[in-house]
């Protein structure tokens, strides 16, 4: 059951009310406009004008609505409607004193409060919208006057009238936005709506608004909002599928607890549009409810047993009443909820026989649908028919065309559609030549295709439950490497006991494919600086084996396991053309499981090397690749980790941000869902959206503690949790994290992810270090740890090189280097970690590190330097809106007297006296009032006025904030 009727949260319509408030803007600002928002039933047009008027504090709101008596509405409705409401509020003698010229005798026709209406005819009319126009604009004179006509779908002739002449007269600058509301899916062909749409669509200062269906992912933010938890994706999936995205549908359906059964008033909903049709076309609808949300006029005509010309006329009044629409050569509903409603009315016996009848349609000419979709759409009949043999027979055969097709996902709900009807049909074997082991199998491998890995595991367990391992070797080794490979890709324990065990059950006398698969899987699953020599020698057997029996799938495979064995990042070129012989083994299409694993190595290894722009090529390349094989939830949303990521390196966060967005929408794997949210914290992290990034954290964190993942996940995890504690200002818990990590990870075995977290730790110690008060944290121990990390490390490739000079201009020269003097060195090692991220073309770690040239520059008295890198430091930012680093920037210029515009401020930092500056010092030093009475030798009471005067000028509540804020901005990073 639902918690709220309505969500609270308002989702999905962020453009839309950004029109509407920049058509506000407009008329706040003298400029009148109108906007046309339209859109189906449910769709959402109430809850954003309601979002919107909210919004429109400052404006005079007047609101009236069109009502539904019959064939055409209620005269003036809307309109009477606003007139009332101005008379309740102004009295009658304070609206008319607003009329032009006194006399309110038109406006009686709207209320009978101003007396009786003036003569019939032409000219009445003309008077009455002159009027009424009139009204508005004198309004509009004390403020901006919003106008909005709701449900314009049901307008009658004469407020269709009004309105088309208020919107086409209203003088340009009379401060006046109407907004009209309507629903796109009443407006039949002959509407006289439409015509109007029309012609105000034609006019220079009209607006057409149309809301659409909320996307998967808006729909679940709905349902979080409605129910306070995130519903499971199975039941997501459901609603989903149901309410094709429409906000009202899916209230309805969460309020019902997403019953199979469709909630009355909703179902009412759906109906009287189809209610109003002559009998003949409901009987036919009904027919047509049994064929699916789609169905082709062929298989319709043989189903329903009309001649062409009967057909015709009773699919006229369905298409023009807006029920169906006419798609290519067949038909579709508006929605796939009114076919629903529909169905579920057919009788038990009434819904046998129709879809008995379109199965044997189907069997006599399947080809009146295309591939794949016939012989699902047989299946799926002989199954609502209750014919458990040919449902089971059918099913079958459709997962063989889906798997021809890609299909995966329709492959994988026929398979599981054979498991659900196995024990009806006791001669199932018989009938598809195949044994529940096999099916069970089969299925497993197409539910890892289709990304549901937990299923995949399920099936893989159950088939292995069932099967003798001494007596059948071999189908328990295909499927201990399935289960392995799954287990794997979802981050579960045990992937490699499953590998080794199947390797130990594939006869090593002779070679056969499945020992080179099996050899290959292990191989590719075998991480880490201890198990390198073995994955070389299995790998290069797994090669050998495939090579000798002509599989170049699984030899090419193999190449890829081994040329990430053999290759650093600073053989970049090496590794590539290793990749690129795979693909040339691989061959064609048919091996998309090679193609897709070389994009997926190949955009990831050069992202590693630092070359941005060409792992984002090669991974959009993948990414359709992925779509036409039918793997964009698996293979192409892995892809997408691999495109948002060098989009984050090159700065290019929005961009990186849309193609999270779209990938999530595809509902991916948890693994894979956590990697894209990884990246969208990173951006979150850098623009100053902590609440955002803490979310995001937490998602991510329900994955990675469920499973055993690999350092590409997991270090990056930890950074983040670093880098949003240090944020936030709480740094003994980030010092904590970071220390934990350093005792209990190996820190040295994969470079490429550790050194981020070297110095994501060596800049905390770093903003800690300066600010240590008598109960100071012990930074020395960790910073000596990780120095001495730093020295072990491996630095591979021009990547690691720039993460490498930052980290040593954050932890500083060796004791014993003989280094110049600290200013000197300082500005050299920060100047040459700015130079590396530029030569790489990443304009945010190029920022962060011209900071720290700047502040040594200055600490070294050349204004100068420190002058061009903050200038150069704040153009970066600004382009990238990262907004804490511009605060720290704006803050430093301020601080030293240079940057720019900032060059002229010889104020102090952000309004604080240079006592409240030491003062806040200590604050940030974690000391009380007292004992900053006793360091700076004034009284405690004169300590208290100080911190009350900072958090004043700082705009926050608490000390701990203060602290936070003096941390973000580095207030005490350079002498003052």
């Amino acid at each position: 059951m639902s918690i709220h009727a309505v969500s609270p949260r308002f989702v999905g319509r962020a453009r839309e009310l950004a029109a509407l408030g920049d058509a506000l803007a407009g008329a706040r600002a003298g400029a009148s406009s109108a906007v046309l928002v339209g859109g189906e039933a449910g769709v959402g047009k109430t809850r954003l004008i309601k979002e919107f008027t909210d919004r429109a504090d400052d404006a005079l709101v007047l609101v009236g609505g069109c009502l539904e008596l019959g064939t055409e509405g209620l005269p003036f409705a809307p309109f009477t409607a606003v007139l009332r409401g101005l008379v309740r509020e102004l009295g009658r003698d304070g609206v008319a004193a607003l009329v032009p010229g006194g006399t309110t005798r038109g406006l009686a026709r709207l209320l009978p409060e101003f007396g009786e209406p003036d003569g019939d005819g032409p000219e009445a009319r003309a008077r009455l919208f002159e009027q009424v126009l009139g009204l508005l604009e004198r309004l509009a004179e004390e403020r901006p006057v919003l106008l909005i006509v709701e449900d314009a779908h049901w307008a009658d002739r004469s407020t269709r009238d009004l309105l088309s002449f208020l919107v086409r007269y209203q003088p340009t600058a009379a401060g006046l936005l109407i907004v009209v509301t309507y629903r796109t899916d009443e407006l039949h062909r002959t509407h006289p709506l439409r015509p109007l749409l029309a012609e105000l669509g034609r006019v220079e200062r009209v607006r057409r608004v149309e809301l659409r269906r909320l996307t998967r992912r808006e729909a679940v933010a709905q349902a979080v909002g409605i129910l306070e938890r995130e519903p499971s994706p199975a039941d997501m999936d459901l609603i989903y599928a149901r309410s094709e995205g429409n906000p009202l549908f899916v209230e309805a359906l969460l309020s019902d607890g997403g019953g199979v059964a469709l909630p009355e008033s909703l179902r009412d909903l759906l109906l009287a549009s189809v209610e109003r049709l002559p009998a003949e076309t409901q009987e036919l609808l009904r027919v047509a409810s049994a064929g699916g949300q789609r169905i082709e006029h062929d298989l319709l005509s043989a189903v329903a047993g009309l001649d062409e010309s009967a057909l015709s006329s009773a699919l006229r009044p369905a298409v023009a009443g807006n029920v169906l629409t006419v798609d290519g050569e067949g038909y579709c509903f508006r929605h796939a909820l009114i076919r629903e409603a529909l169905h579920d009315d057919l009788l038990p016996g009434e819904h046998t026989r129709l879809h008995t009848r379109f199965a044997e349609a189907l069997e006599r000419d399947l080809s009146i649908l295309p591939a794949p979709r016939g012989a699902i759409e047989l299946a799926h009949h002989w199954h609502s028919a209750h014919d458990a043999t040919w449902a089971l027979v059918s099913a079958w055969q459709a997962a063989g065309v889906a798997r021809r097709s890609t299909a995966y996902d329709e492959q994988l709900g026929m398979l599981s559609r054979v498991l659900e009807l196995w024990d009806q049909v006791p001669d199932a074997a018989e009938r598809i030549g195949r044994d529940r082991i096999d099916v069970l199998r089969n299925t497993a491998t197409v539910a890892h295709l289709a990304g549901e890995y937990e299923r995949a595991v399920a099936l893989a367990s159950a088939a292995l439950a069932e099967i003798d391992l001494d007596a059948d070797p071999i189908r328990a080794a295909k499927l201990l490497r399935q289960r392995g490979l799954t287990r794997y890709d979802l981050g579960r324990p045990g992937f490699l006991d499953d590998l080794r065990e199947a390797a130990a059950l594939v006869a090593s006398d002779k070679p056969t494919n499945l020992r080179a698969q099996v050899l290959e899987t292990l191989s590719r699953m075998l991480h880490g600086r201890e198990a390198l020599s073995e994955r070389l020698t299995t790998g290069r057997l797994a090669m050998e084996i495939a090579h000798e029996l002509g599989d170049p799938r699984v030899e090419a495979h193999a190449l890829i396991d081994l040329a990430w064995a053999r290759f650093g990042f600073s053989e970049i070129e090496a590794q590539m053309e290793a990749f690129a012989q795979a693909r040339r083994l691989a061959g064609g299409d048919e091996a998309f499981n090679v193609l897709m694993r070389c994009a997926i190595s190949e955009s990831d290894a050069l992202e590693g090397a630092g070359r941005h722009e060409r792992a984002a090529q090669v991974a959009r390349d993948g990414i359709e690749e992925a779509r036409q094989y039918g793997l964009a939830r698996t293979s192409g949303a892995f892809l997408a980790i691999n495109l948002a990521e060098p989009l984050v390196s090159l700065g290019q966060w929005d961009e990186a941000l849309e193609v999270i967005e779209r990938a999530l929408d595809l509902a991916p794997p948890a693994p894979t869902q956590a990697s894209l949210q990884g990246f969208a914290m990173d951006i979150a992290l850098a623009r100053g959206e902590l609440d955002r990034a803490e979310r995001l954290l937490g998602s991510a964190r329900n994955v990675l503690s469920r499973g055993t993942f690999r350092d590409q996940s997991v270090l990056p995890h930890l950074c983040r949790e670093v880098r949003l504690l240090h944020a936030r200002g709480e740094l003994e818990a980030a010092v904590e994290v970071a220390a934990q990590a350093m005792k209990e990870r190996d820190l040295l075995d994969t470079p490429r992810y550790c050194w981020p977290v070297l110095v994501t730790i060596a800049d905390l110690l770093g903003s800690v270090a300066p600010h240590q008060g008598r109960a100071a944290m012990d930074v020395e121990t960790p910073l000596a740890r990780l120095r001495a990390l730093g020295r072990e490390l491996e630095v591979d490739g021009d990547l690691q090189r720039a993460q490498h000079l930052t980290f040593t201009a954050l932890t500083g020269p060796e004791p014993d280097d003989g280094a110049a003097e600290p200013p000197a060195w300082r500005f050299e090692a920060w100047d040459r970690a700015a130079g590396a991220w530029a030569a790489l073309r990443q304009p945010y770690a190029e920022a962060r590190c011209l900071v720290g040239a700047a502040q040594a520059a200055l600490a070294g008295g050349d204004r100068q330097e420190a002058a061009e890198r903050l200038g150069r430091a704040r153009e970066l930012a600004a382009r990238l809106g990262a907004t804490p680093l511009l605060e720290q920037l704006d803050a430093f210029g301020r601080r030293a007297r240079i940057g720019g515009a900032e060059e002229a401020a010889h104020g102090p930092p952000l309004g604080l006296t240079a006592r409240e500056l030491e003062v806040l010092r200590e604050v940030a030093n974690g000391r009380s009032n007292r004992e900053i009475a006793e360091a700076l030798f004034i009284s405690a009471k004169t300590v208290s006025v100080h911190v009350s005067n900072i958090l004043a000028k700082l705009g926050v509540a608490t000390r701990g904030e203060a602290a936070a804020t003096a941390y973000r901005l580095r207030l005490f990073d350079a002498p003052l």
